[in-house]
């Protein structure tokens, strides 16, 4: 696969954001018909974020595990039409449109895979029994693992790992009363065994539809991961943890355009070294996985990987850290000899130092252009004419911008001047004028939020770097997406040359 996109145009949407009537976005009916909008408004890509099962803060980045899948995108409605549920589970209840209560939609979706795993046990869907044993099989990698590490995380109420008891870590523990331990939670963690089987049962049904209407899907690779989290509970070694299982460093970024006290992640950092000598098994493993389940790959915070904010763990604020260095181009050579060509995009933004241009330049992947970023003056990177080459994927704003008008009104008054001069425009259409501006330029492959698409303010806000909470709640209300806005993004993608060849 050539790693870089030929010119085509897409939309970044989270699958939590998809209307139904569920509490959450999911990968069933709304999923599909979002699909075919896609296709009528002559989109190419469907970019998503990451589809890991979350946990602090419900966000994609904080996930339990790198491999696992997010049980709240489950489809009830695909488990009424398997017979694993009936429509009497899913009834009484009532969610907003607008936004996920997630405190409300985890213990119903949870509720409805336990219904699910229990008249499975029963024997009522028998036609499954020989698909979930191939899954629980080919997967056994990670799943094992993962199943065991929530089984015990449930039988602690929650409790992080690093508190459970010495005997239960999965590296340096006692391997005998681990697998008593798994027999004995034999139930629990078929539950998440089978959660796991629903869920990539699902998505790749979903994924089949997509190719099938020629939508292809950019997946999102966090750099990181959590510390509550199967993958530094099965290895720790891999990680720069203390004798305590805790982190001695965790990362972050230093002060930037959206904090000036940085952003302190607070995940645990990688033992390159350490990794280095298994020949990055984990990581390659983990792209393996991530490849079977999209085209394409934003690569979280590219720079880390040439060098990592590192701060000490006691620290409440990202200033006073310092940058390691990573495993730079070892790592990518390792990957493309086990796996063949990486079809990547490299999330080169905040603090980016020649050597991380090289890396990205070295494989050839492309960079992003942020438009929010632009208007400062003539010189500035992100602005079109700027582009030396076609190899970039332009964005109007990121999941972590604000929307494209909550953007400029909040936007210093240069910049705004500034924005009417190089666009000629009179900055009543904001959010569409930065759409055709990269919808114009050179750039291989546009992309804008849907919220930008729908003309909407800072209320439709996905995410706020830095902020702990109420982030990854916005939906898009059912029918938004209306014949005249598909119209008008299906004109702007073919007069740019951006719609599917030969259609």
């Amino acid at each position: 696969m050539n790693p870089r996109p030929k010119r085509a145009a897409g939309i970044l949407l989270h699958p939590t954001s998809l209307p139904g009537p569920y509490g959450i976005g999911d990968v069933g009916p709304a999923a599909y018909a979002w699909i075919d909008i896609l296709a009528r408004a002559r989109q190419t890509w469907w970019q998503i974020l990451p589809l890991g099962q979350t946990g602090f803060g419900d966000s994609p980045y904080q996930s339990f595990s790198a491999f696992a899948g997010n049980i709240n995108l489950l489809s009830p409605d695909l488990l009424i039409r398997d017979g694993l549920i009936s429509t009497f589970d899913v009834t009484g209840q009532s969610f907003p449109d607008e936004h996920v209560e997630y405190q409300r939609v985890s213990p119903f979706k949870l509720l409805l895979l336990k219904k699910a795993w229990e008249n499975f046990r029963a024997g009522q869907v028998v036609w499954l029994k020989e698909l979930y044993a191939q899954f629980c099989s080919e997967h056994r990698d990670w799943l094992d693992d993962y199943s065991l590490y929530m089984a015990l995380k449930d039988a602690r109420r929650g409790a992080s790992w690093n508190t459970w008891p010495r005997e239960l870590m999965r590296s340096g523990g006692d391997a005998k009363l681990l697998e008593f331990t798994r027999q004995e939670l034999a139930e629990e963690v078929g539950f998440h065994q089978f959660g796991q089987f629903l869920f990539f049962r699902q998505w790749q049904a979903l994924r089949d539809y997509a190719v099938s209407r020629g939508i292809k899907m950019i997946g999102d690779v966090p750099i990181f991961v959590a510390g509550d989290s199967a993958d530094v509970w099965a290895n720790p070694k891999l990680f720069l943890l203390d004798g305590a299982m805790r982190p001695k460093v965790v990362a972050g970024v230093p002060p930037d355009y959206f904090s000036p006290t940085g952003q302190l992640w607070g995940n645990p950092l990688y033992d390159w070294k350490a990794m280095k000598a298994t020949r990055y098994a984990w990581w390659v493993e983990r792209m393996r996985a991530t490849f079977r389940m999209v085209d394409l790959v934003r690569l979280d915070h590219f720079r880390g990987f040439c060098a990592a904010w590192h701060v000490p763990s006691e620290e409440k604020t990202a200033i006073n850290g310092k940058w390691v260095e990573g495993p730079g181009a070892d790592l990518f050579l390792q990957m493309q000899k086990d796996l063949g060509t990486l079809p990547l995009i490299a999330e080169d933004l905040g603090e980016i130092t020649p050597d991380v241009n090289e890396l990205r330049d070295k494989f050839q992947w492309p960079g992003m252009k942020v438009l929010q970023f632009a208007f400062d003056q003539s010189a500035n990177p992100f602005l079109p004419h700027n582009y030396s080459h076609s190899n970039w994927v332009v964005y109007t704003g990121t999941h972590d911008n604000d929307t494209s008008w909550g953007w400029y009104r909040s936007a210093s008054d240069h910049e705004k001047w500034f924005m009417h001069r190089y666009l000629a425009r009179d900055n009543r259409d904001v959010a569409w004028d930065l759409i055709r501006l990269g919808w114009s330029s050179n750039a291989n492959l546009a992309i804008a939020p849907v919220q930008d698409i729908l003309d909407l303010g800072t209320e439709a806000r996905m995410n706020m770097p830095g902020r702990p909470d109420g982030n990854w709640r916005w939906r898009m209300r059912p029918g938004t997406f209306n014949d005249q806005i598909i119209g008008r993004l299906a004109d702007l993608t073919d007069t740019y040359a951006r719609g599917p060849a030969g259609k």
